[in-house]
């Protein structure tokens, strides 16, 4: 199985490593990838022109803004419901189930859509991070109103756009979940991302240097006051977000979908809604 949405991947100076891309080929899962126009001869020596979506802009010096609401744009021309928005630095995708199990095909995708689907008040969903599961842990299957980074999946028609220059996607959702919407934080689908600021290209050459995670840290302080604190943490500056707020935040379900509700420990019935 695929996905039914489509997935992007905004990426800049990442032709040589481009691990999401990588990972998406062994997966057989399409994609495009989305890039400035002076670094298309890299790209495309690498990766199908089919593949290579070329953006109208280059070096803004506003990080990936311009591009992530470039790609929001060209989704809804497409005339579909929802977006994949991934980083250029993901390696592996896991199901997990006890263990990380490597995951063989774009189904973790689709469970992830088809989840979402059923709902009318889902605006953003993704996948966890894998290095925060240790082998023969146990977790919920997912959480609800948190963070979500890296590997995205976003409603198209809510009234927001990325903004700003650093931890867009923390303000994406923080405005999100401040006008009740929710988010999904799957656990049972994991990604498994490269630690920030390890790998050259992308932002780390250029808003992460010297200051900048202090300066990113401030702006989502300066933006969001009242749940935001700033800490020194894995040997960096570190935002501190209080999600609790949000846990009055509620699935809305949509009318006529079934919905699996677990009667024993051996099946499932479906009712419908």
């Amino acid at each position: 199985m695929n996905p039914k949405y489509p997935v992007y991947i905004v990426s800049k100076g990442r032709w040589k490593s481009r691990l999401t891309a990588k990972a998406l080929e062994l997966l057989q899962v399409p994609y495009y990838i989305v890039i400035e126009p002076q670094e298309y001869d890299n790209y495309s020596a690498v990766i199908s022109p089919k593949k290579i979506l070329v953006l109208p802009f280059s070096d803004l010096g506003r990080g990936s803004i311009p591009a992530r609401n470039w790609i929001w744009r060209h989704a809804i021309s497409l005339g579909v419901e929802k977006h994949w928005i991934l980083d250029d630095n993901i390696r592996v995708f896991y199901r997990f189930n006890r263990n990380k199990i490597p995951v063989a095909d774009g189904t973790i995708f689709k469970c992830a859509e088809d989840f979402t689907d059923r709902f009318e008040n889902i605006a953003i969903a993704g996948f966890q991070y894998d290095y925060f599961f240790p082998v023969g842990g146990y977790s919920p299957p997912f959480r609800m109103n948190t963070r979500i980074y890296s590997c995205t999946l976003i409603k198209n028609n809510i009234p927001y756009r990325w903004r700003g220059i650093y931890n867009e996607d923390t303000d994406l959702l923080l405005r999100v979940l401040k006008n009740g919407w929710c988010t999904i934080l799957f656990y049972a689908f994991l990604a498994r991302k490269t630690t920030t600021l390890t790998m050259k290209g992308g932002n780390t050459d250029v808003l992460y240097k010297d200051d900048g995670r202090l300066k990113m840290a401030k702006e989502l302080m300066e933006r969001h006051p009242d749940i935001t604190t700033i800490s020194w943490k894995w040997g960096r500056w570190q935002h501190l977000v209080d999600y609790s707020l949000f846990k009055k935040n509620k699935l809305i379900r949509k009318k006529g979908i079934f919905i699996p509700q677990k009667i024993n420990n051996y099946g499932m019935k479906l009712i419908k809604i």
